[in-house]
């Protein structure tokens, strides 16, 4: 009886926890670990407040990118155990895209209303590989950051689209020279845990993946102002603790800069050809709990959760306080998980609306960080007044 009695108690702290979230007090660490690792019994409690906090900072909307995915290259010097992007010069599918093959995807897109040109590409694979120093050669560049800034330059200038690049660890300089030709930029932080880049470990032989390194990314954005999309990885080998410990380290990189614009939460899928191919996946309930939490942490941050990486009941995450699906492209598919497509748009309107969200369609930059990306004047600002409506979501055709 004694147990019963504890657990009952530990349940009615963790109600009066939630209770207080509701209030405007997020909470505290130790909380955290237990909301996130909480009993079947008390989810539905934790996902109604983070469903709460999410209607208080952005009622009745869900919002998504209308996008085309460009791989500009998948050569990486980095070996992540769960990755099927990355490639090594001379495997099946290697591929350093062309700016005439930029700018065809980018046209279609164009005719298919996107207006964002989401640029993935390995990390500084020049560094590792002499092909792709030759490549780049050709291509009239020294570095692959210096082909990506010409890329999202082109793009800017010729199309109707925004740029937004992943390009992995950025310097202080190429923060800011590529802050000048794109309004937002992303890096996953993915964990704080640096145990999982120990041998045979989720970023074994992924240099590039220590948590410090990125940390000081993502901070050095701040300073400069550019609005920023990070997140986690769940189910990579790292703890539920491990989880409360990434968002809280954003948090306080918010805290301080007001510079984060997006959290995504994102789910391991395992495949057949990578190294952590029998490794477990999250389940629904531990997406359910992460993104509760993360809202609960982040009560007033854009928290998004892919809809292609889960199963038929993704719809379920805007009860547990997601008001963003990410990029959702119409024309290509999703380069790291090809094998899980996207919804169709009208699915995903409907299953929005179902929930009581209407779909909207927003730019990279989400409206409340407009004014700090337009903020770098030129055609970047131009251009995006020119794609954002009064309220500064994306400008779509009557």
């Amino acid at each position: 009886m004694s147990c019963t009695v504890e657990r009952g108690s530990k349940e009615e702290a963790l109600r009066t926890g939630l209770k207080e979230a509701l209030t405007g007090r997020p909470p505290f660490r130790e909380l955290a670990y237990e909301l996130i690792d909480c009993s079947d019994e008390l989810l539905p409690d934790l996902v109604a407040t983070a469903r709460k906090l999410k209607e208080q900072f952005k009622p009745g909307i869900v919002s998504y990118s209308r996008k085309v995915f460009i791989p500009l290259t998948n050569l990486c010097r980095d070996y992540c155990g769960y990755c099927t992007f990355r490639r090594d010069p001379g495997q099946p599918g290697a591929h350093t895209m062309t700016p005439n093959e930029v700018m065809e995807v980018v046209r279609a897109g164009e005719r298919l209303g996107c207006t964002e040109a989401l640029f993935s590409l390995g990390d500084k694979p020049e560094l590792a590989f002499p092909e792709m120093r030759e490549t780049l050669h050709h291509l009239g560049h020294n570095s692959t950051l210096q082909y990506l800034e010409a890329m999202c330059e082109l793009v800017l200038r010729e199309s109707n689209l925004l740029p937004h690049p992943n390009p992995g660890l950025l310097s202080a300089e190429w923060l800011h020279r590529l802050a000048a030709v794109t309004p937002s930029i992303g890096l996953m932080l993915e964990t704080t845990n640096e145990s999982l880049l120990a041998r045979g470990a989720a970023h074994d032989n992924a240099p590039d993946k220590l948590p410090a390194r990125r940390l000081r990314v993502i901070e050095e954005a701040g300073k400069q102002k550019i609005p920023f999309t990070t997140g986690l990885l769940i189910g990579i080998g790292e703890s539920m603790q491990d989880r409360v410990d990434t968002l809280l380290a954003i948090r306080d990189l918010h805290a301080r800069y007001g510079h984060i614009q997006e959290v995504i939460v994102q789910n391991f899928r395992a495949k057949p050809d990578i190294a952590m191919r029998d490794h477990a996946e999250p389940t629904h309930g531990e997406m359910l709990r992460t993104i509760a939490v993360a809202r609960l942490l982040l009560p007033e941050v854009n928290i998004q959760a892919p809809p292609n990486l889960s199963a038929s009941n993704y719809e379920e995450f805007i009860d547990a306080g997601i008001n963003d699906w990410g990029g959702v492209s119409p024309l290509t598919p999703d380069f790291i998980n090809p094998e899980k497509p996207w919804p169709h748009l009208r699915q995903l309107q409907m299953r929005s609306e179902r929930k009581g969200s209407r779909l909207l369609q927003r730019l990279p930059v989400y409206p409340e960080f407009r004014s700090m990306a337009a903020a770098r004047g030129g055609l970047l600002e131009t251009k995006l007044l020119a794609c954002s409506d009064d309220r500064g979501y994306a400008r779509v055709a009557a």
